[in-house]
């Protein structure tokens, strides 16, 4: 198994955005074959230290990462709504 986790930090004039943002994460199941399953969340603490939204994605191998990244719901809907909201991101990718 493959966990890739990925922590978002939103621009400043998206952070209402936060909510919309899980749910378009949490859109991946079923609409990405290769994702198993997946859980988004929005922080509620706000510190300095924390990020906006995080996603975390359990797929069964390397190689079901490497495809996740060129799936077309992935791509052309996750992906492209982040890039307009996203300060700056970042992500781990381990093997369980």
């Amino acid at each position: 198994m493959v966990k890739h986790v990925l922590m978002i930090k939103l621009k400043e004039e998206c952070k209402d955005k936060c909510n919309e943002l899980v749910d378009v994460f949490r859109s991946m199941k079923g609409n990405v074959p290769q994702v198993l399953d997946v859980e988004a969340g929005a922080d509620f603490l706000h510190s300095a230290r924390s990020y906006d939204v995080c996603l975390y994605v359990t797929l069964e191998s390397p190689e079901a990462l490497d495809a996740y990244q060129l799936d077309p719901y992935h791509c052309d809907v996750v992906k492209t709504y982040v890039a307009g909201v996203r300060e700056t991101a970042v992500a781990v990718d381990y093997i369980v």
